[in-house]
């Protein structure tokens, strides 16, 4: 069975190649060579190469979630899943050129845009509920492809942002999640409506604390 070290030593060597060629000459031979590991190890620690790329975003999940700050509990939803969303981007910025790699392969291989959905969906409900948001059911799962879609807009920015702090890429989340909540109190006020009960005010919907809890964050 692969060791935690080996199979951690495979995923930064994916992410390596990655950032320095095209997505399929990203092959398991040319993991393997970089890794210095045969292919029958690299067969016992991952089914593929989707499989590698699996273990690196559940890595990053796991990074976010246990840096969370316990007093995010004390901040509005948009501000809580705001911090949550740029520590992601934090954990991130090591592997950009991976990322954009991986980006622009995606445009041109829709399997692998599909992977890369599934695993950011999955993700995006672990982070709503980091930020102490809803993420199951049926709207749950709606919320997480949303904020999936969403956060793939934000990317774009991550990618060609240069400044240090991220000025552009910070911002752009902002306007996004923002967004997010006006959509997600216009879905409430219509659900209300067409559940037959009177909708809330502007300034009830603007004083609740249900802004991305209750509705599609898109």
């Amino acid at each position: 069975m692969a060791t935690a070290k080996l199979r951690q030593r495979i995923v930064q060597t994916l992410l390596a190649l990655a950032a320095e060629r095209r997505w399929d000459e990203v092959t398991l031979e040319a993991i393997a060579d970089r890794a210095g590991v045969t292919l029958q190890a690299l067969r016992s620690a991952f089914d593929g190469r989707i499989a590698i790329l699996d273990a690196f975003v559940r890595g990053i999940d796991e990074q976010v979630l246990a840096a969370r700050d316990p007093e995010l509990a004390e901040e509005a939803p948009r501000e809580r899943l705001f911090d949550i969303l740029f520590a992601r981007i934090e954990a991130l910025l090591p592997h950009r050129a991976a990322i954009r790699g991986l980006a622009q392969a995606a445009f041109r291989d829709p399997l692998l845009a599909l992977e890369l959905n599934r695993m950011t969906v999955r993700s995006m409900s672990w982070m709503l509920t980091a930020a102490g948001l809803p993420a199951t059911g049926i709207r749950g799962a709606a919320r997480a492809q949303a904020l999936a879609v969403m956060w793939s807009q934000v990317m774009r920015v991550f990618l060609d942002d240069t400044d240090p702090g991220l000025a552009r890429t910070m911002a752009e989340l902002d306007r996004r999640l923002r967004r997010a909540e006006r959509a997600a109190i216009r879905f409430d006020r219509l659900d209300r409506f067409l559940r037959g009960r009177r909708p809330p005010s502007r300034r009830a919907a603007d004083d609740t604390d249900t802004d991305l809890a209750e509705g599609h964050p898109s």
